[in-house]
């Protein structure tokens, strides 16, 4: 182990300073042909166009599990359990007003059609496409990952 600083690309995210830690939890939810569900953000909210993974932040007493089974009900109409939920990854990322902190799950099992209740445009992609869809810069490592494991 060295002690100096290591010659890692990229540096990393900065110091949070003054600005607030944001915990959101996302899901790759995986249709029986291997599609992943990704959602556009609409117009009128930050990084409007940009496509997403389903998810949202997490709330005061809740776990990320917790969180993406409500957000799920919320934005898409669909059921979901906490046991249906698998850890995959997680994106830490430094926005000029706060840091993300976001654990991904892969979810491969609910109940219902998925529908867009909040105005969001959705979208069933194969893992392999997914780099053809801008997402925001905290979303954009995951999709490599993603690929290579599902």
């Amino acid at each position: 182990m060295s002690t100096s600083e290591p010659d890692c690309p990229g540096g990393g995210p900065p110091p949070l300073g003054e600005r607030r830690l944001v915990l959101v939890a996302a899901v790759a939810l995986v249709d029986v042909d291997g599609r992943v569900l990704i959602a556009q953000r609409p117009a009128g909210k930050s990084m409007a166009g940009l496509w997403e993974f389903p998810g949202g932040k997490v709330d005061a007493g809740e776990t990320p599990e917790q969180a993406l089974v409500r957000e799920l009900h919320e934005e898409l109409g669909i059921e979901t359990a906490t046991s249906c939920l698998a850890p995959i990854a997680f994106a830490s990322h430094g926005y000029e007003t706060f840091h993300l902190l976001m654990p991904v799950f892969a979810c491969r099992k609910w109940l219902g059609t998925p529908q867009s209740r909040e105005g969001q445009a959705l979208r069933w992609v194969m893992p392999m496409e997914l780099s053809r869809y801008p997402m925001p810069p905290a979303d954009v490592p995951l999709v490599g990952l993603l690929r290579d494991l599902l």
